[in-house]
């Protein structure tokens, strides 16, 4: 076992630690900052990453002097963050006797993490819950900073909590068997980063993304820390996302629309949903006269390199009807008093957000990201 990085996120209610490393599974105990002896103890995973990881992190509860440890694994994907999977997993530990001592262990992806994350706010009035995510997306977005939620019909995250985790435990371990496609997703999330306010991360990032891509694992974990530092700053400044931490938002309110008018159908995985949204509000920035054209060019050429898609037309099968995803970003949990809100750019590393983008203005970037050629 070993801990390569270790981030503080400090709030003003509740801080934890962020351990990033190898071998970390199986004494998942050891990072949560208090005993789990004669606790009950849940682990939630999915389907694809239950053997090993979620028995390996069950196993290694087991050695706690825990008085109980369940394990559940229900199938992978953003269709489980259901309303019927909540009440499956609350169901569940209900039936297993949980308690206010008890504690649920995520291990998965986002759509886990999310999942558990909202379970455990609720059940019993909120009990602890500590996160250990599985793919590299999870680990440098969805893991840190206390957000919860499951999809409706209407939009992705719409029901929700902010719930901070007790710990968040990387395994890079985890991340060596990952597809490629899930790898890419993640960088989509490590590059928001950088655009967002941090241009020499950019800089390192287009010398290093292949590497990162590549799993190489000294880059891997060097992005990997860089992307939880930048989070845990935000976080620990806009908790509950009433200011900077809505910069974090670059690409979602695009993204969370195409997913949601995709019907979460595995066209899109989370990632590249993020980084056709991220194109598509640097060129909406460009339409507005706020960003020049060639940094637009150079974040769009630099997502294409590394093998993300860019543009709606993209999608296979695509989608066509820009008022339908329009409809989706008005009922985005961001909107506030019927207006859209989007991160727009004034250059790379220089982010903002605004809520006066004209529909019209929309409208022809989502027309002009549908077309071929």
């Amino acid at each position: 076992m070993s801990v390569l990085h270790k981030v503080d996120v400090k709030l003003s209610g509740k801080s934890y630690s962020i351990h990033i490393g190898r071998g970390l599974l199986h004494s998942p105990g050891q990072f949560v900052p208090f005993s789990l002896k004669d606790r009950s103890l849940f682990v939630l995973t999915d389907e694809n990453v239950a053997n090993p990881h979620g028995l390996a992190v069950y196993e290694g509860l087991k050695a706690t002097g825990a008085r109980s440890v369940e394990i559940l694994a229900i199938p992978g994907g953003e269709q489980s963050k259901s309303l019927s999977d909540f009440e499956r997993v609350v169901s569940w530990m209900l039936d297993r006797d949980v308690d206010r001592q008890s504690v649920l262990f995520a291990v998965g992806g986002g759509v886990i993490g999310d999942l558990a994350g909202f379970a455990a706010s609720v059940v019993m009035r909120g009990i602890a819950f500590v996160q250990i995510p599985t793919t590299l997306l999870a680990q440098v977005d969805s893991s840190v900073g206390g957000k919860t939620g499951i999809n409706m019909p209407q939009g992705k995250n719409m029901v929700g909590t902010f719930h901070q985790p007790a710990a968040v435990v990387c395994d890079m371990d985890t991340l060596k068997t990952l597809p490629q496609r899930d790898i890419l997703a993640g960088y989509a999330e490590i590059i928001k980063y950088a655009l967002i306010d941090d241009p020499s991360f950019f800089i390192w990032l287009e010398g290093n993304g292949k590497k990162v891509c590549e799993k190489d694992p000294e880059a891997l974990a060097r992005a990997v820390a860089t992307a939880c530092r930048k989070k845990a700053e935000i976080v620990g400044e806009d908790e509950k996302e009433h200011g900077r931490r809505m910069i974090l938002n670059l690409g979602h309110t695009f993204g969370h629309a195409l997913e949601a008018a995709t019907g979460y159908d595995g066209r899109l995985v989370h990632g590249e949903a993020v980084a056709i949204g991220t194109a598509l509000a640097f060129r909406l920035s460009v339409r507005m006269g706020l960003c020049a054209e060639k940094d637009a060019d150079h974040v769009v050429r630099h997502l294409k390199d590394i093998g993300l898609p860019t543009r709606i037309d993209m999608i296979s099968p695509s989608l066509h009807d820009a008022k339908e995803i329009m409809g989706f970003m008005v009922h985005d949990k961001k909107a506030s008093s019927g207006k859209i809100i989007f991160i727009l750019s004034r250059g790379i590393g220089n982010c903002f957000a605004a809520d006066n983008v004209r529909k019209d203005d929309l409208e022809a970037i989502l027309v002009h990201s549908m077309k071929k050629g």
